[in-house]
């Protein structure tokens, strides 16, 4: 059994290293991502979006080369466990998404994925054993044409020095930058040279 290129087992230490922990969402993304790849035409260049920001874009950014950082991968927060690889310039792509309905035949990934247990309450190895027996049998796939204006990143455009903090930021922005503008996640910053 492999995804994508990797054996079982290639990938199972490939999401430790990388994710930290061995992940429920991270193994079925595993098989998301092989079932789109192969569903792909040959030599296209492809982008990925992932509908959820939970687990699913590491998969994509482990399986391909697709990255947040490269701006291959976007993430729009629907909150739906799905990803759509698409061709990079015409948007003919295909997405792939956990069905709700083919999950009664697989009662520990049915109810940790519809949270119906608590994780205490999980039996991991049972959930482990039950996604890589149902390998692609959870996703249901489908064509789709992507308009990839609305989920490529924007460029930064024109950038200057904000007159507070001295730092550069895009000018669409305004007057200075967003942190000054009080849209900071800090509530306290403390030099430290």
């Amino acid at each position: 059994m492999n995804i994508c290129t990797y054996s079982y087992e290639e990938y199972l230490h490939l999401v430790k290293s990388f994710h930290g922990t061995l992940a429920p969402g991270l193994l079925i993304g595993g098989f998301m991502v092989d079932l789109a790849m192969k569903h792909l035409p040959e030599g296209e260049f492809f982008d990925a979006v992932c509908e959820t920001p939970v687990c699913l874009p590491d998969a994509v950014q482990i399986l391909t080369p697709c990255t947040i950082g490269n701006g291959w991968l976007s993430v729009v927060s629907f909150g739906k466990f799905a990803i759509t690889l698409y061709e990079k310039y015409g948007g003919r792509g295909v997405r792939v998404y956990l069905d709700t309905g083919k999950l009664n035949q697989w009662p520990e990934i049915r109810d940790w994925y519809l949270k119906k247990k608590k994780k205490n309450e999980q039996n991991s190895e049972l959930l482990f054993a039950q996604i890589k027996d149902a390998g692609h049998g959870l996703f249901s796939i489908q064509h789709v044409q992507v308009d990839p204006e609305k989920v490529r990143r924007k460029k930064m455009g024109p950038v200057a020095v904000c007159p507070v903090c001295r730092e550069a930021y895009p000018t669409r922005d305004g007057e200075k930058c967003r942190s000054c503008q009080g849209d900071s996640p800090f509530t306290e910053i403390k030099p430290i040279s």
